[in-house]
């Protein structure tokens, strides 16, 4: 199995500059610990996320490490111009060094689309045009797409990604489509929520992935075998009492921020994790013990859900650096180890 981290890097009444300064130290760290990947969002207009722009963030962090690879979960390609963002993501993975991966999505959240006058009913069939037209950025030498949204008459390819023929895309799987889009384009996946909801997640991708190889090979992915990841909230300390203590005000600081701009426009927030702390840790989304219950824990879900990654979202809501850092430390050194040999790719595939 590997490891990842999830981040929104969601405001705490702190300075940016420091918060930012705080996740690269955590970012290393991880690094150090074997991690993976690091995975940042993209959200606007909110206190969930302080990295509107994930590239410049991603940029930052590219430099500041040497071997985690990096991308955003995910870029949501309806608010961007295709060509734009092209380039960026060209320009990023050489500044990774090859590390880059890119995260692709359309948008949930109407009142962020709506800040940006644009229009969420739409955003599927923007997407799949943005995507369109990035793919033939990274297979051709020239752009040339038209559509109701965008049209590109022999524009030039002038850059190229440093990884060929472009880096891995990443997808959320999300409800019964998303694990199918994922597998018929060559994309890695990420889910999140109840356990056995994960399970069933990641059992259909993995059946899908078995069942669309052709269209994966016309989408020339360079995905062969698949990364399933499933996303945990985790906290670690001492003792589960100290851990809990600490991770519930915590939570709940970040649970406002998630549904706060949409509780500002009047709009339910449709996610499947509970506010309720206790609800939150029996769905098994959230994870918060001593490194022995959390092993146990994990180690379960694992069982379950079949996942050969797991993405941890360690730093949240009013957590400090130094408890965040603490609880990285807890989960390298006493339940990494008995999580590593599970589920390896090839095996987390058997299933289909």
């Amino acid at each position: 199995m590997k490891f990842g981290i999830f981040d929104y890097i969601d405001q705490r009444g702190e300075p940016l500059h420091k918060m930012y300064d705080e996740r690269m130290a955590l970012l290393k760290a991880a690094e150090d610990a074997g991690f993976y990947g690091y995975h940042l969002t993209e959200h606007h207009m909110t206190p969930l996320s302080t990295t509107p722009s994930p590239s410049v963030f991603l940029a930052a962090a590219a430099r500041e490490t040497r071997r985690i690879r990096l991308g955003a979960l995910l870029y949501l390609l309806p608010l961007y111009h295709p060509l734009r963002l092209l380039e960026e993501i060209c320009m990023l993975d050489h500044l990774s060094g090859g590390r880059l991966d890119f995260g692709v999505g359309r948008g949930v959240a109407p009142p962020e689309f709506a800040a940006f006058d644009v229009d969420i009913g739409r955003s599927q069939q923007d997407y799949e045009h943005a995507l369109a037209v990035l793919h033939q950025g990274f297979t051709r030498d020239r752009i040339n797409y038209k559509s109701d949204r965008y049209e590109f008459k022999d524009v030039p390819v002038t850059m190229r990604p440093l990884q060929r023929p472009y880096p891995p895309l990443w997808y959320g799987l999300r409800g019964d489509t998303g694990p199918l889009f994922a597998a018929k384009h060559g994309m890695n996946g990420v889910t999140l929520g109840p356990d056995g909801m994960c399970a069933a997640t990641l059992a259909a991708y993995r059946k899908h992935w078995a069942a669309h190889a052709d269209e994966r090979m016309a989408f020339n992915s360079p995905v062969q075998i698949p990364i399933a990841g499933v996303m945990r909230t985790v906290f670690i300390a001492d003792s589960d009492a100290e851990a809990n203590g600490i991770a519930e005000p915590a939570y709940a600081h970040w649970y406002d921020s998630l549904g706060w701009l949409w509780a500002m426009r009047g709009i339910a927030l449709p996610i499947s994790i509970p506010k309720d702390f206790e609800a939150a840790k029996r769905t098994g989304a959230l994870v918060v013990g001593s490194p022995e219950t959390v092993a146990r824990i994990c180690e379960s879900q694992a069982e379950q859900i079949r996942q050969n990654y797991l993405v941890l979202m360690l730093a949240f809501g009013t957590l400090t650096h130094a408890q965040e850092m603490q609880s990285l430390d807890l989960f390298r050194r006493e339940v990494m180890p008995r999580l590593a040999g599970l589920n390896d790719e090839p095996a987390a595939m058997a299933a289909a």
